[in-house]
């Protein structure tokens, strides 16, 4: 289990438990409402929302979220699952639109890397809605790389998502 840094996070940095599931929940759909027509699905493509710790530890995975001190209300969140040998995927990275513009989305990118390494794997990949343009710029300025021809989900977002590769 990848250790998690203690020192200068704004809040509280730990693995998800279950009970997490409103606050996730709460966070992922605070960052939706900024993008017309993206919703949450939670009988679909977003039903790990209802026990995210589960979810991610099923598929040999972690998610982590980093609270506030004083509330417990959400900052961010973050997770990865096992992709294929070698390689896994960085998942669900969201960061309320209160903590921005202080490097956590950066941060919480490292941490997934620092498990991939942990893991022996040598690459990260990761899927992005085509809206999500402040995360491609992050994701391009950590040295991932956008590829193939974008995927489509079918689901009530209608989204569509671009792959990005980064080899570590």
């Amino acid at each position: 289990m990848t250790d998690l840094p203690d020192e200068g996070w704004p809040g509280v940095l730990r693995l998800a438990t279950d009970r997490d599931a409103t606050a996730v929940r709460q966070l992922i759909g605070g960052c939706f409402v900024e993008y017309e027509g993206c919703v949450l699905d939670p009988e679909g493509i977003d039903a790990w929302m209802a026990a995210p710790a589960s979810a991610y530890a099923d598929k040999g995975g972690q998610f982590w979220v980093l609270a506030e001190p004083d509330t417990a209300a959400l900052m961010a969140c973050v997770g990865w699952g096992p992709d294929r040998p070698g390689r896994i995927e960085l998942k669900n990275l969201y960061v309320a639109s209160t903590a921005r513009r202080r490097g956590l989305g950066r941060r919480l990118v490292a941490l997934v890397e620092s498990a991939a390494h942990e893991h022996g794997a040598g690459e990260v990949i990761l899927w992005s809605d085509t809206r999500f343009l402040d995360a491609h710029r992050l994701y391009v300025g950590l040295g991932y790389r956008r590829t193939e021809a974008p995927r489509a989900l079918h689901d009530p977002s209608n989204s569509i998502e671009y792959k990005f590769v980064k080899r570590l």
